[in-house]
């Protein structure tokens, strides 16, 4: 019965935040659907890829693969060129992942951007067991996008609008959540450095290949000043 309460409690709670993912990942898994569709592929393509490999940009792109002769290295090394943040993403997440028990190997495998950016910032009452609330979001998420497949893949050839521009919902959406997390915070020299990095980066690799510097350099940075930025917010605390 308490484990019950708290897992009850852990999805209340990991629910609404989830929702401004809901919107972004409704349009643009029904916008995949439709492009699968238009490819020639019927909707249980667009479900079992959204399903099993839940990669979001990188399902576009083996939608693509399916349709050229078969090259495992090739795609072996696109996706890890288009997927790389994750391994960054990975090393930051090995302490939360912490104490989750079965769970972990789903909060792995279901790790997105939009899963991380919520886990990895959201300030969680004691009340809520910290692993059903990941394992929600996580779930939740990858619920939404397979959703939105199913609707492109389903009903693609019903359905027409224009989706010029809708990949920049996913962008605004990280906007509100940085900033989110900036206003509730107690120290955000983290935070500083994190963009001041990506904006060399950005110079000096062009619009197309600053990311993965980015990454490379804020986690160096941050790993070496990780004692003087950890005991500055306890100071704060």
């Amino acid at each position: 019965m308490k484990q019950r309460t708290e897992i009850k409690a852990a999805f209340r709670f990991a629910y609404p935040k989830t929702l401004p993912i809901m919107a972004g990942f409704l349009f643009l898994g029904i916008a995949y659907g439709i492009y699968m569709h238009s490819l020639g592929f019927n909707a249980l393509y667009p479900i079992l890829m959204s399903f099993l490999i839940f990669a979001g940009s990188m399902e576009f792109v083996a939608a693509t693969f399916l349709l050229l002769s078969f090259n495992p290295v090739s795609a072996l090394l696109l996706t890890l060129m288009v997927n790389a943040r994750h391994l960054f993403y990975g090393l930051s997440m090995l302490d939360v992942y912490k104490g989750t028990g079965k769970k972990k190997a789903y909060l792995i495998f279901g790790m997105c951007d939009e899963s991380f950016s919520i886990n990895s910032t959201s300030k969680i009452p004691e009340e809520v067991d910290k692993g059903w609330f990941m394992f929600f979001v996580t779930l939740l998420n990858h619920a939404y996008w397979v959703i939105g497949s199913a609707i492109g893949g389903l009903f693609g050839s019903y359905i027409t609008f224009n989706t010029e521009g809708l990949e920049f919902v996913m962008t605004a959406l990280f906007v509100v959540i940085f900033l989110e997390m900036w206003m509730q915070g107690t120290q955000r020299q983290s935070a500083v450095i994190g963009i001041g990095l990506s904006v060399v980066s950005l110079f000096i690799f062009g619009s197309d290949n600053f990311i993965i510097p980015a990454m490379i350099a804020i986690l160096g940075i941050l790993t070496i000043l990780r004692k003087p930025l950890e005991k500055t917010e306890v100071e704060a605390v």
